[in-house]
């Protein structure tokens, strides 16, 4: 049988002190865990918190906005009009709010390198652990070859770029983006400041173009309104006709969102890394909703008052399947507005995005490697971090999946390629309904150790009704997420990609617990104190702001 003893790993190390929770050393296990810990430390090094307060506000940040907003969101629009648009993304929203609360609290309670795996270990069975780990991991590698795959396409928007090979661009972005995360997480951190302040910038800067035009501050100084909002339609039918027909259609934006919301956990594999956890992982889980309220909800709103639904750009670039600034709605928004440069510029931004993603997936990659090292689920090698806190064994093998970009350079294989990325969408909703999972897991473990949550430094609200909540309306998605591959005929390829999703998590799950004899640990029993005290004895400082910049940007970050 396995044993329920937590990774030894999970014990902190900042420097050079080791501290372990008095209730270990009552119960005769303390010593041991102590010194195997310290003893792992000096063999393999240990990540660093080398992640500022700013840097873990715009890892959240970049982790929500990717292509989805600027690109992806026109394919919800053509399937089920503004309105679908709108609520859909509002939906999703909340509950991706949820599922963030549940995985702040337990990330503020102990911040651990790669968290979700850890805490599906700990909280709920090692076979869980195993399998949402091995699952994120294969989902952050594969979509990292979609992400560089991307913007190579993007790049050949303008006409200089055409001209060279696209496997030119695909060593580029792999190239860069391994240095990024190499050296340092600091590097990581920057970089993800610096693409997240783009886009930050360029989704502002829409934001306020959309106002405009669409109150006819535009070259035609056409008011615009909400007239496509009643000629074509506020919620277009799909499937089929009527009522039921506009009910699928808004269901199809529910599966959208969720796919593009997918990323903004990544702030819990920052958590490990992260200077002063105790107040910036809650800044930044708490703002999290407001951004998805802001960026993503006013986004679907802007795009629906200004392209129609059955816009012959959008649907043309949407039935060719172009990934390029072409397929925005943005860019189409601007055409028809007669707006010049700014196409360029978006795909500057687009292609700012693409990277930014593949930076990320890399990033998360590899601390997800690195978790299931810590939970002995993986070899004990990847567990091998550099000077400056980097597991480099991790980054490097996860960056070797990224090779398999060079596939789209064939259009034949490029076609088996896209189809084999799709597969890995649902693994996100697996993710997300494991965090909900183990927080009502850890909810009940705190109630049963006799842990006041009113003692927490972050305590997610209504719970744990709300992780009920997400749970419930995450698994509704990944139930019937293949529906429009039955009607209006049944479609092999599109019922694959929906579906096979899930029997690999699960016989992930099955192959650990068959091999292992795991079981599902009592809520009595379940780990939530090694590695805590270590962190608790840390003094972080405290600065003040000194003027009203200061105050400004220490409320920003």
């Amino acid at each position: 049988m396995e044993s329920h003893q937590p990774p030894l790993d999970a014990l902190e190390s900042d420097g050079t002190t080791f501290e372990i929770d008095k209730r270990e050393l009552q119960n005769g296990e303390g010593a041991q865990i102590y010194g195997d810990a310290e003893m792992m430390a000096e063999k393999y090094g240990c990540v660093s918190r080398g992640l500022k307060s700013r840097h873990i506000q715009f890892i959240a940040l970049g982790g929500t906005i990717g292509t989805g907003l600027f690109i992806g969101i026109g394919k919800a629009l053509t399937k089920a009009g503004p309105l679908s648009v709108l609520l859909g993304y509002s939906i999703t929203g909340v509950s991706a709010w949820a599922m963030m609360m549940c995985l702040g609290e337990m990330a503020t309670w102990l911040p651990l390198p790669g968290a979700i795996p850890q805490f599906c270990a700990r909280y709920v069975d090692p076979a869980m652990g195993f399998a949402v780990g091995w699952n994120q991991w294969y989902q952050c590698a594969i979509t990292l070859c979609a992400e560089i795959s991307a913007a190579s396409l993007v790049i050949q928007f303008w006409d200089g770029a055409r001209d060279i090979n696209v496997a030119a661009w695909i060593s580029i972005i792999i190239i860069l983006i391994i240095i990024l995360n190499i050296f340092a997480v600091t590097i990581y951190g920057e970089a993800e400041f610096i693409f997240a302040s783009l886009k930050i910038v360029t989704i502002l800067g829409l934001l306020i173009m959309a106002f405009c035009v669409d109150l006819g501050a535009n070259p035609r100084h056409d008011r615009i309104g909400f007239r496509y909002w009643e000629n074509p339609g506020a919620m277009r039918p799909y499937i089929a006709d009527g009522a039921t027909g506009r009910f699928l259609g808004l269901f199809s934006t529910l599966i959208n969102a969720a796919f593009s919301y997918v990323g903004v956990e990544s702030v819990a594999c920052a958590a490990g890394e992260a200077a002063n956890p105790r107040k910036n992982i809650p800044k930044a889980c708490r703002r999290v909703f407001w951004r998805i309220l802001f960026f993503y909800v006013l986004g679907a709103l802007a795009i629906g008052v200004l392209v129609p639904y059955d816009s012959p750009m959008l649907l043309s670039a949407q039935k060719s399947g172009v990934k390029s600034a072409a397929a925005s709605p943005w860019v189409i928004a601007i055409y028809d507005a007669s707006i010049p440069a700014l196409p360029h510029i978006i795909n500057a931004v687009i292609l700012s995005s693409a990277s930014s993603s593949a930076n990320a997936f890399l990033y998360s990659g590899s601390r997800y490697l690195y978790a299931l090292a810590q939970n002995r689920q993986a070899p004990r090698f990847l567990l091998t971090c550099s000077k400056s806190g980097v597991p480099y064994y991790c980054v490097m093998i996860t960056a070797s999946i990224s090779l398999l970009t060079f596939m789209s350079c064939s259009s034949g294989s490029s076609t088996v390629f896209e189809w084999f990325q799709n597969l890995t969408t649902i693994a996100g909703l697996f993710t997300w309904s494991a965090v909900c999972v183990a927080y009502i897991r850890f909810h009940r473990g705190l109630r049963d150790q006799g842990v006041d949550r009113d003692t927490l430094d972050f305590k997610g609200p209504f719970q744990p009704y709300s992780a009920w909540i997400a749970l419930a309306f995450f698994s509704v998605i990944i139930v019937f997420n293949g529906f429009d591959s039955w009607s209006p005929e049944f479609d092999v390829t599109n019922f694959l990609t929906a579906y096979l999703g899930i029997p690999i998590f699960f016989g992930l799950y099955a192959f650990w617990k068959v091999f292992k004899r795991t079981k599902v640990i009592p809520t009595s029993e379940i780990d939530i104190y090694s590695g805590k005290s270590a962190l608790d004895s840390i003094q972080w400082p405290e600065k003040e702001p000194s003027n009203i910049f200061e105050k400004f940007w220490y409320w920003l970050a």
